[in-house]
Order: C-alpha cells, then structure tokens, then sequence
C-alpha cells in the first residue's frame, strides 16, 4: 500500500482528492476588482495536473469539495465494510464523532471477515491476539475501538477539537486491511503460480515434518 499524502494547503503534490492521483498542484489566489482597483480575497484553488479540476480552498480549509483529505477506502476493503468507510468519509469534515462512529461500525463488519463473531470488538481483538496477530496490527485494531467508541460515547478524547484523531482512523483501517487481507491475497497468488512439480514437493515435505 502506497503512502498517502493528503491535500495540504499551498502543498506542490498531493493526492488530489478528485481524481486520487498523487499529482503535481498549482495554486492561484482569487482577487476581485472593481473600477478603483483590484483587491486580495481569502479564497485560492489548487489545479491539478492530472484531472484538470480545481479544489477551492477559504484560508487553508479545502471547502470544495467538502470532503475531509482522507484516503479512499483499501481496494481490498470488503463490499460489507465500504459503506461505511464512504459514508464516514463524506462527513468527516463536518462530524468527526460521526465518522469516528462509522468506522467504528466499519471495523466491527470487517472482524467478521476475519473470521471473528463482530459482536464485541475487544473480544474479538482478543482471539485474534491468541491466534498469533501481530502486535501492530492489534494497536491499529484497538486504536479504532478506542477511538470509535469516543464517537459513539463522549470520553477523554475530544473529536470536534481534534479532528486530526478521526482523519487518523481511515489511514488505520486501510493499514488492517493490507495485513490481514491484500498481502495474504498477493502471497497465494505468487505462491499458487509455482510449478505442480514444486507445489507438490512443497507438500510432501511439509507432511513428512
């Protein structure tokens, strides 16, 4: 999984959040004239070089569009998990907690993908812990539980003040997905490509062990 760089004001490269290609960005401030003069505003654009769109930004929020910089969803995220991720994408910017929330809901649906019951999420990082997870994968897995919950129910971590906390989210929950589920898919599409002959000595030899 490629590292994403989210839209950052007057930054030359990001990836632009119209067309998710990591691109080059010029920027043109928005200036208004009448027959005195020509007069500065707070309001700029970035173009990108890629797709061509511009994203109009007051100071140096981005207010279109209005979704929050955040990645799109894992292409290996499951089709039961996406409406959630996109539904807390769209609102992100105007409710952290709601999306802390839904991406909360998100990680629970994706428990079950990985096997779990998705009825209690701590139990369920619990079973996985047992089963071997690795440790990063449990602090991203509680980092989500955590978090999600302050969306649902108001604790020691304040969303609306911070809504860097709930951007962090998308990035974890995309990181889950590459370890538990892409790069297990592209090792048993490599390894599935290996001639019969070795598959075969491969298995002989692991049933002799």
């Amino acid at each position: 999984m490629s590292k994403y760089y989210p839209p950052t004001f007057k930054e030359k490269k990001f990836h632009c959040i119209l067309c998710g290609v990591y691109a080059q960005q010029s920027w043109i401030d928005l200036k208004w004239s009448n027959y005195q003069g020509t007069y500065s505003t707070d309001f700029t654009f970035s173009h990108c070089s890629h797709c061509g769109k511009n994203s109009y930004w007051h100071n140096d929020r981005m207010i279109v569009p209005s979704e929050a910089p955040v990645p799109p969803p894992h292409l290996d995220l499951p089709e039961t998990c996406t409406s959630e991720y996109e539904e807390a994408r769209d609102i992100v910017a105007r409710s952290p907690r709601a999306a802390a929330a839904l991406l909360r809901l998100c990680v629970q649906k994706l428990m079950v993908e990985l096997g779990e019951k998705g009825k209690n999420i701590n139990d369920d990082i619990g079973e996985l812990v047992k089963k071997g997870l690795p440790v990063e994968v449990q602090q991203a897995l509680d980092y989500c539980r955590v978090i999600g919950n302050n969306g649902v129910h108001p604790g020691e971590i304040e969303l609306t003040d911070n809504p860097e906390i709930a951007h962090s989210l998308f990035e974890m929950v995309n990181f889950i997905v590459e370890d538990r589920i892409a790069r297990p898919k592209k090792v048993a599409e490599l390894y599935g490509k290996l001639p019969q002959g070795a598959l075969n000595a491969v298995e002989k030899r692991d049933a002799e062990s």
